[in-house]
């Protein structure tokens, strides 16, 4: 019985964080509350914090959980790539199914944002971008990178992959495929 039970918090848990994430997109960090999250995820307001002292402790959770997993999935995909040009032409496919205004990006925006006013989520963005960063130094450096700092190309590519994110968000003209010249000369390809 207490199996069950334990199966049915953690199935709760995983509402609640499934509905942070997605009401983070549609009404901004700051527009989520307890009553939002609990009619999302279909619970009484009083199983939020029974599972999260706070709103912005449930956001941080949601927030860096969504991060984690897109982060360490983006890593394993681009470690599969045997060259840095096969790495650099498959990021800018797979950044070309993000708009800058579908709700992947529009949470990882809200989230940097309010990293900002949030010191915890600062801290624990910041060590996921870190261990990001540093995974694709090794698979630069495994590939043959021939650059000096491979760790600093790497944190080049990332911020790179977030300001064209960004200017997508903006400008839904913006030609990624134009971007792999840069990116390759960049790299030293």
């Amino acid at each position: 019985m207490a199996h069950a039970s334990a199966q049915r918090g953690k199935a709760t848990r995983q509402r609640l964080l499934d509905a942070a994430v997605a009401l983070v997109s549609e009404v901004g960090w700051g527009g989520v509350s307890t009553r939002l999250v609990a009619e999302r995820a279909g619970v009484a307001p009083g199983v939020v914090h029974y599972h999260f002292p706070s709103v912005t402790d449930l956001l941080v959770a949601a927030g860096l959980g969504f991060t984690g997993d897109l982060l360490d999935g983006f890593a394993a995909e681009l470690a599969a790539r045997a060259e840095i040009g096969e790495g650099v032409d498959w990021m800018l496919g797979e950044l070309s199914r993000y708009s800058g205004t579908d709700p992947a990006s529009l949470l990882v925006v809200e989230m940097f944002l309010a990293s900002t006013r949030v010191p915890e989520l600062r801290v624990r963005l910041r060590e996921q971008l870190v261990t990001f960063r540093a995974r694709v130094a090794s698979w630069l450096t495994e590939r043959g990178y021939r650059g000096e700092d491979a760790l600093g190309a790497a944190t080049m590519l990332a911020a790179s992959v977030d300001g064209m994110l960004l200017h997508r968000a903006l400008d839904p003209d913006f030609d990624l495929a134009a971007m792999a010249g840069p990116l390759r000369t960049m790299l030293g390809l």
